[in-house]
């Protein structure tokens, strides 16, 4: 099982056409982020699809903040 959890709501793929990809996840213990582009090293991406991509960085830095703030269960 993994501690990231992705964004559900992020749905982006290259403009191309070719099954490029992009996830934004956040891991549930530490707060990190992972920014992956999946299939690829590189996207091309719309400007709507750019938008999509930022709110979902915005979504991630929330959680993030959210559990790293979370008093820790020591």
């Amino acid at each position: 099982m993994s501690a990231y959890s992705s964004d559900l709501d992020l749905n982006v793929h290259d403009v191309t056409g070719n099954g490029t990809e992009v996830d934004v996840a956040t891991n549930l213990l530490n707060g990190d982020i992972r920014l992956s582009i999946l299939w690829a090293q590189e996207i091309l991406l719309s400007a709507d699809a750019a938008d999509q991509v930022a709110d979902a960085l915005r979504r991630a830095a929330a959680q993030s903040r959210s559990i790293t703030a979370a008093p820790s269960a020591d």
